[in-house]
């Protein structure tokens, strides 16, 4: 431990915010074998951090912005963990003063992608590099190995890259964190994947809810289904907390933990710009959508309690006695409905990662994503192995749904229980807006007519919006106010 600057000993790497994030980015440097240097506003802090820490290795603290940059070797590479906006923004310009050109600024924060676009050509004018990267896994995934998704230009990964490549995740041996391409690329994806991650959730939570609410089974029994289910396709780290969640006894009533939990789920704001942005694009991240909606509905106690209280009809539902399935089939179609929703949400996911990429000109490869989501993030699964696989033998998929594997995997009576237990839920009365919006996302794929044919008739009719025919190139309009005349262009 180094608790001041030792002569001529420099860091290779610093970090800039020293809550529970930064300070454990830190000492995953300072693990590897980095010398680290760590300022916080709260100089405190950063003493706090090489008392309790000082020990796991090297640590250069520095008390102002300035010694933090005096202290860095170069060029010199500063990461951003603080609060995203106006703080960042703050931090970004403290560091571009004391800084000279091709120093590098890192903002490893959930920062939108536009203002890392916006940041990083600030940044670039003013001589300096800047890096917007993802980092997915939270608190432990900081400290013992993250995935880490950094864009910026190429020059700023060639220095940085082995640096990030020590601390990332391993998986088979090959780090979890790679390129993705010039500026806002990286929290682009690092966005998308956290909408992802609330499909996953979301989902996990409709099977939860059903094998508890339609089957009747106690969170103790649920557990050992997800322990089950996580021995195989369903393998991920969400499966394997979820079983945990469900184990847990809570110690003052001694009530399974999860009903002690007010039914309201939080939200940070990424899921939310991940559905923005795929409106912009023109891109059905449905399952997302949902689960973003989901979240957003859960939280609506007020609407909720009212709604209870006026007792709003439910309509014919039946009762599991009346339904007349079978308990241990239900629970295999619901593990299968499970495995063919979360399909749907990555498929969306990437769709929505490729048409970013187009849209900005950034040449993302979506087998790399895949790739570096196998270890340290928080969607990291089994089947990101045959995602990596999919887009390695078609880097052009159309779709993830249409990959041989996933492909065969649907024909295997995924769909058939898929939509049992849709009907189920439905006539259940428990609600289940992913697996049930993912399936009507998963037959408009595979229609030969949707009912947009008509829209677009309505469109014409009232807003001479035009169409297209089927049978003739070009475009027409009916004069629908007078002789119904069809008219091209």
């Amino acid at each position: 431990m180094t608790a001041e600057r030792n002569g001529d000993q420099l860091a290779q790497i610093g970090v800039v915010g020293m809550a529970v994030m930064g300070s454990n980015l830190a000492r995953n440097f300072a693990s590897k074998g980095h010398t680290v240097a760590i300022y916080n506003r709260s100089p405190e802090k950063t003493r706090s951090v090489v008392e309790e820490f000082g020990a796991e290795g090297d640590f250069l603290p520095a008390e102002t912005i300035e010694d933090f940059v005096a202290s860095l070797q170069r060029p010199r590479k500063a990461v951003i963990m603080v609060q995203a906006g106006a703080a960042t923004d703050a931090v970004i310009a403290q560091l571009v003063e004391a800084m000279d050109d091709g120093d590098i600024i890192i903002d490893g924060g959930n920062s939108l992608f536009t203002d890392t676009i916006r940041r990083e050509r600030e940044v670039a004018a003013a001589g300096r590099h800047f890096v917007g990267a993802g980092i997915s896994g939270g608190e432990e995934g900081a400290l013992r190995g993250p995935s880490i998704m950094p864009g910026g230009p190429v020059e700023s990964w060639e220095t940085l890259g082995p640096l990030l490549e020590d601390i990332a995740a391993k998986v088979d041996g090959t780090p979890c964190v790679t390129h993705i391409g010039p500026d806002g690329a990286g929290h682009f994806v690092k966005m998308v994947h956290n909408g992802i991650e609330y499909a996953d959730m979301q989902v996990i939570g409709e099977a939860y809810h059903l094998l508890r609410y339609a089957a009747g089974l106690d969170p103790a029994e649920i557990a050992d289904i997800f322990t089950e289910w996580n021995k195989g396709d369903l393998d991920s780290y969400l499966i394997e907390i979820t079983a945990e969640v469900l184990r847990q006894v809570d110690a003052r009533t001694g009530k399974p933990f999860i009903d002690i939990i007010v039914d309201a789920a939080g939200q940070k704001g990424t899921g939310r710009w991940t559905v923005k942005e795929a409106l912009d694009l023109g891109v059905p991240t449905t399952a997302i959508g949902e689960a973003v909606f989901a979240r957003a509905l859960s939280s609506a106690l007020a609407q909720r309690e009212a709604a209870q209280a006026t007792t709003l009809p439910s309509g014919k539902t039946q009762t599991w006695e009346t339904l007349g399935v079978d308990k241990q089939s239900f629970i295999e179609d619901v593990r299968r409905a499970l495995y063919a929703s979360k399909l749907v949400a990555y498929a969306q996911g990437f769709d929505e990662i490729n048409a970013g990429s187009q849209e900005h000109n950034w040449d993302i490869k979506p087998g790399d994503l895949a790739r570096i989501w196998r270890g340290g993030c928080i969607i990291r699964a089994k089947f990101l192995d045959r995602i990596t696989e999919a887009y390695e033998n078609d880097p052009q998929l159309p779709s993830l749904l249409l990959d041989p594997y996933f492909k065969g995997e649907l024909d295997k009576g995924l769909v058939d229980s898929w939509r049992r237990v849709v009907v189920a839920a439905t006539q259940l009365g428990l609600p289940v807006p992913v697996f049930a919006s993912s399936l009507s996302y998963y037959d408009s794929l595979r229609a030969q007519r949707l009912p947009a044919a008509l829209i677009q008739g309505q469109r014409d009719f009232f807003g001479a919006h035009t169409y297209r025919r089927v049978d003739m190139e070009g475009t027409f309009h009916t004069t629908w106010s007078g002789e119904r005349e069809e008219l091209s262009y």
